[in-house]
């Protein structure tokens, strides 16, 4: 997951979503992107509706990729 403000704290997030969704996951920083949250499985679903339910993005802001 990319493209997220820098105001939030991604090693929180990273950790809730670790639990929640029963994954491995880390934060990596990449040169293109930042700070990027990277979770092992397909949560893209999960993720999405984690976001619009805490009001972080709007449905019409997130890109789903892959698949």
């Amino acid at each position: 997951m990319a493209g997220l403000d820098p105001k939030f704290d991604f090693k929180k997030m990273t950790k809730y979503f670790r639990t929640t969704f029963g994954c491995i996951g880390k934060v990596v920083n990449d040169e293109e992107h930042g700070e990027i949250i990277q979770l092992s499985g397909d949560h893209r679903a999960k993720l999405k509706e984690f976001l619009v339910g805490e009001k972080i993005a709007s449905k019409g802001d997130i890109v789903v990729h892959g698949f």
